[in-house]
């Protein structure tokens, strides 16, 4: 079982000058999940090495079990300083791909064109492709082999409008996902703010925010298994 985990190189809040990048959480809880069932799992960016860190993912009450656990584990640390090149990925080495949110991604990997490859490659082999909170935005420009948005008629999550609303972002991000998601015909839900909700339509697993991350997690173990 191989798992590939994208992560962003954006590292900029948009004009704000203050700092984004992943989200601890949202990477540190799924790397255990996979780890722990026995996975292989290969971590890439688009600009390989240290991915940025969302600075606000390491305050004291954005902290789990797992993100405590990767501050205790120097193996893991070496392989995120160390992420390969998302270019130079081979889709058929994988059996699945994850990708953490935080808001970088809505930056680059939501519109960068080997991201937009991979997704499609992946789910046309039948592998299963998920994403959770922001992450579900690199879904925009992703096509059916018959040109239409990968999402539409899907169902499929993300974070909320109510949730960029209460960390006061609407105005900074690039666009919001759960519009994003609704405008290319994705069938969009969301659970009350901040609470786990995850869903699964065929090879696609999306999650809404940080509390749906290891959820996101488990649904892709399961789905491979099956």
């Amino acid at each position: 079982m191989k798992i590939l985990i994208v992560l962003t190189s954006h590292d900029t809040l948009g004009g704000t000058g203050r700092k984004t990048g992943f989200w601890l959480e949202e990477f540190a809880a799924p790397y255990y999940a996979f780890v722990d069932a026995g996975a292989k799992v290969t971590l890439v960016s688009p600009a390989g090495g240290q991915p940025p860190l969302d600075p606000k993912s390491d305050d004291p009450d954005a902290q789990t079990d797992d993100t405590r656990r990767f501050r205790q584990d120097a193996g893991a640390q070496r392989l995120l300083a160390a992420t390969g090149r998302l270019g130079e990925v081979q889709p058929a080495d994988f059996d699945a791909v994850f990708y953490p949110g935080g808001h970088g991604p809505l930056w680059d990997l939501a519109e960068d064109p080997k991201s937009v490859s991979l997704i499609e490659t992946m789910l046309a082999a039948g592998k299963p492709v998920s994403a959770v909170c922001h992450a579900p935005g690199v879904l925009r420009h992703a096509k059916t082999a018959d040109g239409k948005p990968l999402v539409q008629g899907r169902q499929v999550t993300g974070f909320s409008n109510a949730e960029e609303a209460a960390v006061q972002l609407t105005d900074v991000v690039p666009f919001l996902v759960e519009d994003e998601l609704k405008k290319l015909g994705g069938l969009y839900s969301s659970a009350p703010d901040w609470q786990p909700h995850v869903v699964s339509d065929g090879l696609l697993i999306t999650g809404q925010n940080p509390a749906s991350s290891v959820k996101v997690a488990e649904a892709l173990l399961e789905r491979l298994k099956s």
